[in-house]
């Protein structure tokens, strides 16, 4: 019953003395408060019948001046955060500790949705948009409430998780705006089981570089998973028309490295089909840029750097705990099998000055005591080079090091001083057990060609 009833029950009932139990039956209440509503008319009037605390602010309730700086900081600073991370970084960096629906009440007064809002919510606001279209002359208002209605991104369909923790890793990479003023590629690699980013790199384009790095991130912390899922529309699968170069076909470098360590492939022309990366992506999107951002961080250098702890962080708030969750990864490999076993390798012929060409420079194989091997002009070596850069030689089924042919020598014997001869130095030479035997690497690239053309 609201006030201004119940003071025209009791008005009545004073002025024609009327029934007190008509009256507690209007009002919903015992004859015993009537008789109190009685004595408060007759002492203050329709005065008594107004609540205590009209007009009173409740004790939670937030202040002005917190709300409007709320609504500031996410116009000037925060302003591409969706509202849960918009409300951790409250509490962590302007120390304002609100919660996501008292920040989300205030910013909808102000027409301003969060980047992940529904279709749904869109569409309401469309609607209200609409009305104020028609009652107000400022196109300009109107128009800056519409820009912050984002396109809705597309569904994946959700599916159960694999059992075990490295039984399937998707794998994939994302175009954004991530820092700085130009687009770059983020490369990750997604556990199923978990849920965990187990691997994450940037680089300028979608690359082999890129992959190699995140598979690099994943053998050295936890070791061999059992298998990969990637897009086969992109730079696994891809390969122009007519391309011999097999140093450019991405999906034979990385399927070999990974046919070496034991690690199956599975790829899909679908993306929905990798919900859990590309899902990944939208979270990592609606938040990473921000906190590059607020780090100042605008190289592909300070990036890669700030992801090794931001991952961990990441990880920490949204995968699952890996303690309940039996792991399949293999036994960590050393690094000096990681960094042979990710390598680039390409095809050179020998030349008649027993060098062969690569990257524009002339090398030349040399052995374990750091003599120049030479064989005939025309003979098919394999180049190798590893995950670190280092370039090595397999002609046959020998392994040589690889040395940089300057184009002048660095002193003369006629006109400098006499020096003392060089010795040639020793070099690093993989064992026999290395995994590119250029037999079976052929064998490989052509068996890959031939899987693509039936496809």
């Amino acid at each position: 019953m609201d006030e201004n009833h119940k003071y025209e029950i009791i008005k009545k009932l004073v002025d024609s003395n009327g029934n007190k139990k008509t009256a507690a039956l209007k009002i919903g209440c015992s004859e015993r408060h009537i008789n109190r509503l009685i004595k408060r008319y007759n002492e203050k009037g329709k005065a008594c019948f107004v609540h205590g605390n009209r007009g009173r602010q409740p004790a939670i309730t937030l202040p002005t001046d917190t709300k409007q700086l709320i609504l500031d900081l996410y116009r000037t600073k925060y302003y591409d955060c969706n509202l849960t991370h918009y409300s951790e970084l409250l509490a962590e960096n302007e120390n304002i500790n609100v919660s996501v629906s008292t920040i989300s009440s205030i910013l909808r007064k102000e027409h301003i949705l969060s980047p992940k809002a529904n279709r749904a919510t869109k569409k309401a606001l469309k609607k209200v948009l609409k009305a104020l279209q028609s009652k107000t002359k400022s196109k300009k208002k109107v128009a800056i409430i519409q820009s912050s209605i984002l396109d809705l991104e597309d569904s994946h369909p959700r599916r159960p998780r694999c059992a075990y923790f490295g039984e399937m890793l998707q794998m994939d990479a994302s175009i954004h705006h991530w820092f700085g003023e130009a687009k770059s590629q983020l490369h990750i690699a997604v556990d199923d089981a978990t849920g965990q980013i187990v691997g994450a790199y940037f680089d300028e384009q979608e690359t082999l570089n890129g992959y190699y790095h995140v598979f690099h991130q994943v053998l050295s912390t936890y070791g061999i998973p059992y298998q990969f899922f990637t897009d086969n529309r992109t730079v696994f699968e891809y390969k122009k028309k007519h391309q011999k170069d097999v140093e450019k076909d991405t999906f034979t470098q990385f399927g070999y490295a990974c046919k070496q360590l034991g690690v199956d492939i599975r790829t899909s022309s679908v993306a929905q089909a990798k919900g859990r990366v590309e899902r990944m992506f939208g979270t990592l999107q609606s938040r990473l840029p921000v906190e590059l951002r607020l780090k100042g961080i605008t190289s592909i250098k300070e990036a890669n750097e700030f992801l090794n702890s931001y991952i961990k962080k990441f990880n920490k708030q949204f995968a699952l705990p890996i303690d309940s969750i039996k792991s399949v990864f293999e036994t960590q490999p050393d690094s000096d099998k990681i960094n042979l076993t990710l390598a680039v390798l390409s095809s050179r012929k020998i030349d008649n000055g027993s060098c062969l060409k690569y990257q524009n420079e002339y090398y030349i194989p040399v052995n374990s005591q750091g003599i120049a091997v030479h064989y005939r002009k025309g003979t098919t070596a394999m180049v190798i080079k590893s995950f670190n850069g280092e370039l090595f030689s397999c002609i046959g089924e020998l392994v040589y090091a690889l040395e940089l042919l300057p184009e002048h020598k660095p002193s003369s014997k006629a006109f400098d001083l006499a020096t003392i001869p060089d010795v040639p130095k020793k070099k690093y030479i993989p064992p026999m057990s290395h995994p590119w035997k250029q037999a079976s690497f052929e064998r490989y690239a052509k068996s890959q060609a031939h899987r693509k053309e039936v496809a």
